[in-house]
């Protein structure tokens, strides 16, 4: 059964196979990027009717492969996302937080941990009724894992999550901050929701696979 994976940063890959490594190995992955997307809104500080046409071709070639479902890894753009689940209601299109933010459902005060400031705007609306997001800026960690130092993204996740340890749990807001989810955890002492292994969960349900 393959599946479409779709990025708008080239460090969301790993973490979204690891996850099918360990839930779902059966499935066969393809993965589409392009990180233009991510630069283009850094730069434009908002969403772009063009930006929505450019997701629509992404998911509408994916579907094209045969691709039996569609996970988004990109959290930034969930109007985007929102327009290619809409032209494409035959299979199932997941975006990167929906099936933690159901998960989110069961804490009262949960901590939103980014390295990419554009997603601490967009996310927190997405949240369920009931729950406050309480927002935090690893500032860095993207900066640091461009570079190749995944040890220093690591850390500055951490460290920055600690300011995090009043809340009931850390949701982890980006699939490229999943690896940092230990050092989160024993920063924190708090439960840790990452997007990769709940979305593989959906959408494995979804499928009935």
């Amino acid at each position: 059964m393959r599946i479409a994976l779709i990025h708008a940063l080239r460090h969301s890959p790993p973490p979204v196979e690891a996850a099918f490594a360990e839930l779902w190995p059966e499935a066969v992955l393809m993965n589409l990027l392009d990180d233009s997307l991510a630069a283009d809104l850094a730069r434009d500080g908002a969403l772009t009717p063009a930006m929505t046409e450019r997701f629509l071709h992404l998911a509408r070639y994916a579907a094209g492969t045969g691709a039996r479902g569609i996970l988004f890894t990109c959290s930034a753009f969930g109007p985007c996302i929102a327009a290619c689940k809409a032209a494409l209601p035959e299979i199932p299109v997941l975006t990167p937080n929906e099936a933690m933010l159901e998960e989110a459902a069961g804490f009262r005060r949960v901590g939103l941990l980014a390295s990419f400031a554009p997603t601490l705007r967009s996310m927190p609306p997405e949240f369920p009724p009931g729950v406050e997001v309480v927002p935090c800026l690893a500032e860095g960690a993207l900066a640091a894992l461009d570079a190749g130092h995944v040890a220093t993204h690591d850390r500055l996740a951490a460290e920055a999550s600690r300011r995090l340890t009043d809340c009931d749990a850390v949701a982890l807001a980006q699939f490229s901050l999943a690896r940092a989810a230990p050092g989160v955890r024993e920063a924190t002492g708090r439960p840790v929701l990452t997007t990769p292994h709940s979305a593989v969960r959906k959408l494995r349900r979804l499928l009935g696979a």
